[in-house]
């Protein structure tokens, strides 16, 4: 690991002072000299491989705001402060009861030991776990822009099918932000130029022709919050994660499903998928199939048609295609099945 320097700043706004200078709203977050850092799951794990590099770092778990650590249940909403952990919000009764999927898909991701350290805003910012992308003597377009794509005809077997591009097939590994892109989440950001609210299925970039351009944040903005609103899908949601294993592995394919009834007719459906994708992705052609449709097994596999029909497979990866089709079948089944 390179020498760096540690900071704990005391406030959002002076982790914003610190991190910003004149070029920080056109420099990606990734390689941007000064870097936040909270859990540490993630960015501490690649500069001890050589792939994040700052010079700095600065430590939010300083900061004085005690919204940031809170979990809000209203009526119409959950909101969760960035640096909440993972397990907390996963354990949180209010979000069990009233959106299992969010809590579906915390429990379902790393370890035990893992979630009671990472933050949810650190959570969605995670990067990926592409072999190529964490093997620095591998090209790599996400990591060195103009260098090349080696999974293209490497090993591609945990790679994406849906989002690609020439440039860039990595996986977005997460399982939370599946959950959040179904459920129209917003994200409160905070940096130089001031606050804003984004809606979070416009957070994350598809990579087109710069794959290391991964969201739409600036180098000096940290997430300050994590709004889902409660519709009437929330109570009827799961998530739903195939993988090798059944504990700390990454999904191959899952699914997050909310759904609202009508008797068996489908009122509204949300749907995200994971593990197939090279962001958090909407399946909004599977919404369209299912709606106002009776919801059985046939308009279910109608759906998971519809949801990969732009799917882009290499050599090792074909298969997450009827992985991910079967996947979103059973989900939206035993989600309709659900007693609410």
């Amino acid at each position: 690991m390179r020498p760096f320097v540690y900071e704990r700043p005391t406030s959002v706004s002076a982790a914003v002072a610190m991190a910003s200078h004149a070029g920080a709203g056109h420099v990606p977050p990734t390689a941007a000299d000064t870097q936040f850092i909270a859990g540490g799951t993630n960015l501490a794990d690649y500069m001890k491989l050589g792939v994040g590099r700052p010079d700095r770092l600065l430590d939010l778990n300083t900061l004085a705001e005690p919204a940031l650590r809170k979990i809000r249940t209203s009526d119409d909403a959950i909101r969760f402060g960035a640096l909440v952990r993972m397990g907390e919000a996963a354990d949180n009764d209010d979000v069990r009861r009233r959106c299992p999927l969010l809590a579906d898909s915390l429990k379902l991701a790393a370890s035990g030991q893992l979630r009671n350290m990472a933050t949810l805003g650190g959570n969605v910012l995670q990067r990926t776990r592409c072999e190529y992308f964490r093997e620095t003597s591998w090209p790599c377009n996400k990591r060195e822009p103009g260098s090349g794509c080696a999974a293209m005809e490497g090993v591609n077997r945990q790679h994406a099918v849906l989002g690609t591009s020439d440039s860039c097939i990595a996986t977005y590994h997460g399982d939370f932000a599946q959950a959040l892109i179904a459920l129209d989440a917003t994200v409160d950001i905070e940096g130089r130029r001031g606050k804003r609210t984004l809606a979070f299925a416009k957070l994350h970039r598809l990579p087109g022709e710069t794959p290391n351009i991964e969201t739409d944040l600036a180098a000096d903005e940290i997430i300050t919050a994590i709004e889902v609103p409660l519709r009437p899908w929330s109570g009827r949601s799961r998530y739903l994660k195939i993988r090798d294993r059944e504990s700390y592995a990454f999904a191959l394919a899952s699914a997050a499903v909310a759904l609202d009834m009508e008797g068996q007719t489908v009122r509204s459906v949300r749907i995200g998928l994971g593990g197939v994708a090279t962001v958090p992705w909407r399946a909004v052609a599977a919404e369209d199939a299912l709606q106002g449709k009776v919801l059985d097994e046939a308009a279910a596999q109608k759906a998971a048609d519809a949801a990969f029909a732009d799917a882009r497979p290499r050599e090792h990866n074909a298969f997450k295609i009827p992985l991910g089709k079967r996947t979103l079948v059973r989900a939206l089944l035993e989600t309709r099945d659900m007693k609410v």
